[in-house]
């Protein structure tokens, strides 16, 4: 996946403007980026959700820029979304949400055990009937994780997957992350805020800084001898910028 160019704005306000980002097969990279830096509508760029004001976005050959809704569905498949609060259909039983993007052509025994090794894969098994209204918020991220994961993407989009969750929760979504590039050799971008997420799961860092892609280097550079602007961010000095 590679974004060219990439410009955004809503009215007046620049989100982005000239970003590029080239990502690696089968890495995880992680964007870092104090609050309001646009972090997550990053992501509902790649996925289609939002439309660039200029750029590109590149999921394997395929610019999915000027697709239409309908051509944008087949790429889609691609590409499988953890969103911040798991957005969840509470209407739903777990298996039916697990099961909410596979094809409704396939017979309901290959739907019912795709589902149940996807909850398999996040360490569920066997809850298919509960309700999200049931499950603690990391069972609900855990579950989000899983109907993203049952289409088979060759990309995983991840929306701050640690906000709101205690230190042991968070310790297993971070575990999940790697565990299933390792596992499925799944493409996956993380954004978040979080250095210490970022540093347990990341092969590579990018931070976010004046509406770019300020940088991107490898995580052990990170934990040895971060770049100066990365250093400032890890120390709170970005987001008192921002804040002044």
């Amino acid at each position: 996946m590679s974004v060219k160019g990439l410009s955004k704005r809503f009215g007046d306000k620049h989100v982005y403007q000239g970003l590029d980002l080239e990502v690696r097969r089968g890495e995880v990279l992680t964007v870092l980026g104090a609050s309001g830096s646009g972090k997550s509508v990053l992501l509902k760029l790649l996925i289609g959700l939002y439309k660039p004001t200029a750029g590109q976005i590149l999921i394997g050959e395929t610019d999915i820029v000027p697709l239409d809704e309908e051509h944008l569905r087949e790429v889609r498949k691609k590409v499988g979304m953890l969103f911040q609060g798991a957005a969840l259909f509470d209407s739903m039983s777990v298996g039916e949400n697990v099961a909410y993007g596979l094809d409704e052509a396939w017979p309901r025994a290959k739907i019912a055990a795709r589902v149940a090794e996807c909850l398999e894969w996040v360490g569920l098994p066997g809850i298919e009937r509960m309700r999200p209204s049931d499950l603690s918020g990391g069972m609900k991220k855990r579950v989000g994780l899983a109907r993203a994961l049952a289409p088979g993407p060759e990309v995983i989009l991840y929306d701050e997957p640690t906000t709101g969750l205690d230190p042991s929760n968070a310790l297993r979504i971070n575990e999940l992350i790697v565990s299933l590039k390792e596992r499925l050799h799944v493409t996956s971008i993380v954004i978040t805020h979080d250095i210490g997420a970022a540093l347990a799961v990341s092969d590579r860092v990018g931070l976010l800084l004046d509406h770019k892609i300020a940088l991107v280097v490898d995580a052990e550079t990170v934990k040895r001898d971060p770049p100066a602007a990365l250093a400032a961010f890890m120390r709170g000095e970005e987001a008192e910028r921002k804040a002044s």
